[in-house]
């Protein structure tokens, strides 16, 4: 195992306000911008800063169920803390999929009944969502699930009093590469009426400090890590893809590529190569700029957020629409300039990396006649990861509603060819609704 010099390294994650086009109304300078640390051990970096940086004394801690069931990972937390004079008040262990509202005010109350001064997520996905609302709810007095309805973005009543920024920090320790610590939206489902998730963006809102330690992602399942590492490479290659992004975009989700891609490939084949796995988060933070940044992205991401809610994680829908939402765009896209040269500049990116490009000839594709869903479908197939909506239980029967719902999807409208129509959604989903047609192949 190649471990990291423990040095820590310790800023700002990013230089620049979140741009207004991704602020849904609220003003960017009232949002949160995260500072990074690594290079220590997280339990050594959280008890630093817990204790020097935010000043505070007592902890609660959220933590993913199989991480505090399967390692010790939650006790060297604990352990760390309490030995620098630091109470641990609570521990909540797992939050269930797509972050429920009633779940959020139930930890929300908590942590205020035993006047906890931080909140800490050890863990990704719901826990990081979770703990940007806990944090909401925490310092607007939210104590019933149906108050966190004025707070959506999409509600036409919003609060009668102003919104109340953070007041308790929250720090994330992330176990995969999903990268929704880099930006203070969350999204959060009412279970309590309509079952629909709800995006969450107000003042204040955000992490304040994100632990990034690569050798705690060891214990994290590899289907788990590998497909989180998915979405990133989804955001990068729908931010050039976009016809809204600007070079510096494209320099940044660039970059972010030629870090995923290598590291994603050597930790598929060792689960403990650190430097690797460092190698991703650095990526996933590039990855991030561009959705900080208000870059759009396309039908992938449209289409994968109907998926969720479907029981698909977020990176599986990844693995399935990616590659053929780059093929239909290409194939119907033939008379809009710009479509085939941004597929291109990926390619080319795709190509030049030697991991990648031994990956690319094993399976028998040519640089001259392997377009971008090729190579995207054969990248994720090198990771283990499923290519069709037959193997995450998605029927044939439902691709109708599926398509009509991706419609109503934000960005839909932002897919380098709109999707406006239900057949286009329809064109693509029937491309991996099964055994993989020609086109995918």
């Amino acid at each position: 195992m190649a471990a990291l010099v423990q040095n820590e390294t310790y800023h700002s994650a990013f230089n620049e306000l979140p741009s207004p086009k991704a602020s849904y109304g609220a003003s960017v300078n009232t949002l949160i911008s995260p500072d990074i640390s690594f290079g220590l051990p997280f339990q050594e970096a959280c008890t630093k800063h817990v204790k020097n940086t935010f000043k505070c004394s007592k902890v609660y801690i959220i933590v993913s169920r199989t991480l505090s069931i399967e390692t010790d990972n939650l006790e060297r937390l604990v352990g760390a803390l309490k030995h620098e004079g630091i109470e641990v008040v609570g521990v909540k262990k797992g939050m269930k999929p797509h972050t429920l509202w009633s779940q959020i005010v139930e930890v929300a109350n908590e942590v205020r009944a035993v006047k906890a001064d931080c909140v800490v997520t050890l863990g990704a996905g719901s826990l990081t969502d979770g703990g940007k609302l806990v944090v909401l709810a925490l310092a607007n007095n939210i104590t019933e699930p149906s108050q966190l309805a004025a707070y959506s973005v999409e509600s036409k009543a919003p609060p009668k009093d102003d919104v109340k920024p953070a007041s308790v920090p929250l720090i994330c320790i992330p176990t995969s590469l999903s990268g929704g610590e880099y930006f203070s939206l969350a999204g959060g489902t009412d279970d309590i009426t309509t079952q629909h998730k709800q995006a969450f963006l107000q003042p204040g809102m955000g992490v304040s400090l994100i632990i990034l330690d690569a050798e705690l992602c060891t214990t994290t399942p590899p289907y788990y890590w590998l497909s989180t590492g998915v979405r990133s490479i989804d955001h990068c290659v729908e931010t050039i893809c976009s016809f809204e992004s600007i070079s510096e975009n494209d320099v940044d989700a660039e970059a972010g590529l030629r870090l995923l891609i290598p590291g994603l490939l050597k930790t598929k084949t060792d689960n403990l190569n650190i430097e690797a796995r460092h190698q991703c988060q650095m990526g996933v933070l590039l990855a991030m700029k561009s959705v900080r940044g208000g870059v759009p992205m396309g039908g992938s991401h449209a289409i994968g957020h109907q998926l969720g809610p479907m029981g698909v994680p977020h990176g599986i829908t990844s693995c399935i629409m990616c590659p053929a939402v780059m093929k239909w765009n290409l194939e119907n896209g033939q008379n809009i300039p710009g479509i085939k040269e941004k597929q291109d500049k990926i390619r080319g990116i795709l190509w030049s990396e030697e991991t990648a490009s031994r990956t690319f000839v094993e399976a028998g594709l040519k640089i001259e006649t392997a377009d971008l869903g090729d190579l995207l479908d054969v990248f994720f197939r090198a990771l283990g990861m499923p290519r069709t909506l037959k193997e995450v239980g998605i029927k044939a029967s439902e691709i109708d509603k599926l398509a009509e719902r991706t419609l109503a999807d934000w960005w839909a409208g932002t897919n380098p060819i709109p999707l406006k129509d239900k057949a286009q959604v329809k064109g693509i989903l029937e491309m991996v609704v099964g055994d993989l047609s020609p086109k995918m192949i």
